[in-house]
């Protein structure tokens, strides 16, 4: 592997370049396919305009007025006239369903979801069974994930679907009637049951769950007919696939496998934002398609029609499918594309004439060319098991003795995917290598690879870490005494780790929103989020009301080790995070205060878990750039 062109620099891109908000992202298209939604900068935030699928940018119309904080989740009703989107409070996560007039845009949005502090909506989504309604999900009894219907022309909300319990939760059919449940156990064992239509009775198809699904069981869907329930379940190989529960036999059906390959379930983390999990119809809702994790993602086609009008789609760019939608009928599409030098470029394509046109780029003054490739690469742990990464080399330079960042993700149940990075992307411009590492108990990798990570925090999590950098410095891509270690939310807590138990590893560190302290982080967890917890991190870390599991939580925790930290360490954090407390940070600062380790502090009054707009992320990463370029060099 060698970064081409060595001879030739790239140009300096400005760190506005890479943070500020896209001109365009998140493109969807109206019900009736005569219009078309997206994100686009106005009052200094994301805001959501409006145009005709025939009209340009300077013909669109911005119809949402946030100055405060940016839109990042929309949705169209079935009502052409109006639109609804999610906000919350300077990042606090108290999500609201806010309304927009299209006859009217000049006029204040309407929050359709008047909630109490502390209770937020979890999910919208359209009700084909009740037409001029939405279907979302909210705890209005604090501890309960209810159902309701919201009637988006006058916001009358009436209760669907009551959660009779803290751990039950109901599938709806195409009707908008229970079609199955699921009942998780104390254990982290999830039942799925089929649910009489007449009288209500449930009849248990499957049991399964447990570590082994630290995030549950994704995606979770009913078939058009009612008669399947459809998952992502391991069914008795090592990785994820997709498969079909018949309601009456109980019978399992794979509908999409690949060898060596799990089903990618991170779009059902931020629905409509992420890449889907899986494709679907959206008069239907018939599957169209499933994403798998690889070296690069993998899309399996799985409806014949849809084959045309994929095969049509790949031909316009030569990464992979990202966000899709479409008009009822589904002649009308509107694609992005995942990729790692030219992102989340937008197309539209008619299937009826078979013409396309390229919409935008959200990005237009950057130059693939001036971008880094992103390479994957695989390697061995020192246990043998096997670790899949991505690496970033700057352009124009001799791969070799390179100052290397390895930057962590966060989770840790998540994984880092190829595509456009622009944290890799502004270190790589700068000079240096960027490594990303799928440590065990990432997702995507297969049951034993996550399962692995058991008990495993500051422990085999972290050395496979520290195998990632001793791998980069074998291959002559770094150079030993010039590695940085970063990262956000769990990746925070992998840096904070690299720098109390292995303090003489890294040169800088850089930690966003970092855990401190196992045993506070979990005990400032919300407590309706209790019972989803037991797969993840109970499973994996410990209860901190059992002593002697605190005691251990301690003792894998950087706050038992702060007086370890000689690393200069940048730390940033978010004053209205729910997540993370920032007194964890705080206590990290001040240790390192009063016995003069070089420490920055960046504390954002307007942020929760990660910052989010533009100016605080512009001066957080040039605090990063300062940062390494002091300690690491270039």
């Amino acid at each position: 592997m060698s970064s081409a062109d060595h001879g030739t620099r790239p140009r300096r891109i400005e760190i506005e370049e890479l943070f500020a908000d896209p001109s365009f992202a998140n493109p969807k298209i109206s019900p009736d396919g005569t219009r078309m939604a997206y994100l686009a900068p106005e009052y200094g935030r994301r805001n959501v305009w409006v145009r005709g699928i025939d009209q340009d940018h300077d013909q669109a119309r911005c119809v949402t007025h946030d100055d405060r904080r940016g839109i990042t989740t929309y949705l169209w009703s079935d009502d052409p006239r109006w639109l609804l989107y999610l906000q919350d409070t300077d990042g606090n996560e108290d999500w609201h369903l806010y309304r927009v007039d299209l006859d009217d845009p000049d006029a204040p949005a309407v929050d359709l979801t008047p909630l109490p502090e502390g209770s937020r909506v979890f999910g919208a989504e359209e009700l084909p069974s009740h037409p001029g309604h939405v279907l979302v999900t909210m705890n209005r009894r604090p501890m309960s994930l209810d159902l309701f219907r919201v009637e988006v022309a006058t916001g009358e909300i009436t209760l669907h679907h009551e959660q009779t319990g803290p751990t039950e939760n109901v599938l709806l059919d195409h009707d908008g009637r229970p079609a199955f449940a699921s009942h998780l156990e104390e254990d982290g064992t999830l039942e799925f049951s089929a649910i009489d239509p007449d009288t209500g009775d449930h009849k248990s198809l499957i049991r399964m769950g447990g570590a082994e699904y630290p995030l549950g069981v994704h995606p979770q869907l009913v078939t058009p007919d009612g008669t399947g329930l459809v998952i992502g379940a391991y069914h008795e190989s090592d990785h994820l696939k997709l498969v079909r529960i018949d309601r009456e036999t109980g019978e399992t059906t794979v509908l999409a496998a690949l060898e060596d390959q799990s089903l990618d379930i991170m779009g059902t983390m931020l629905p409509g934002v992420l890449p889907p999990t899986v494709y679907t119809h959206r008069r239907t809702g018939e599957i169209l398609a499933a994403r798998f994790v690889g070296p690069r993602p993998h899309i399996e086609v799985l409806d014949d029609d849809f084959a045309e009008v994929y095969a049509k789609l790949s031909t316009l760019s030569d990464g992979v499918l990202g966000t899709l939608s479409s008009d009822d009928t589904g002649r009308h599409w509107i694609a992005t594309f995942v990729h790692d030098r030219d992102p989340a470029v937008a197309w539209y394509y008619d299937h009826e004439t078979g013409q396309s046109r390229r919409l935008f780029r959200p990005y237009p003054h950057l130059d693939p060319a001036d971008l880094a490739p992103m390479e994957a690469v695989e390697f061995p742990a020192r246990d043998g098991l096997p670790l899949h990464g991505l690496l970033t080399l700057p352009v124009g330079v001799a791969p070799e003795r390179l100052p290397l960042v390895l930057l962590v993700h966060g989770g840790p149940w998540m994984h880092d995917t190829w595509g456009y990075n622009p944290q890799a992307q502004l270190l790589a411009n700068r000079g240096h290598a960027v490594l990303q590492v799928n440590f065990r108990g990432s997702t995507g990798y297969g049951r034993r690879h996550t399962t692995a990570a058991i008990g495993q925090f500051a422990g085999a999590m972290h050395d496979d870490l520290l195998d990632a950098v001793d791998w980069a410095v074998d291959q002559g891509y770094a150079d030993p005494d010039r590695i940085g270690i970063m990262g956000g939310s769990y990746g925070g807590y992998a840096a904070l780790v690299g720098v109390t138990f292995t303090p003489d590893r890294f040169a800088a560190a850089v930690d966003i929103v970092g855990i401190a302290d196992l045993a506070s982080f979990m005990r400032n967890l919300p407590p309706f989020s209790r019972p989803y917890l037991m797969t993840s991190w109970y499973a994996y870390v410990g209860d901190p009301d059992v002593p002697e599991q605190e005691v251990d939580m301690l003792e894998r925790s950087p706050i038992s080790r702060v007086d370890k930290i000689t690393t200069p360490l940048l730390v940033a954090h978010g004053a209205n995070d729910v997540r993370v407390m920032q007194g964890e940070s705080d206590k990290i600062v001040a240790s390192l205060e009063e016995r003069g380790v070089p420490v920055e502090y960046l504390l954002a009054e307007d942020e929760g878990h990660g910052f989010a707009n533009p100016e605080n992320e512009i001066r957080l990463q040039e605090a990063i750039l300062r940062h390494f370029e002091e300690h690491l060099g270039e």
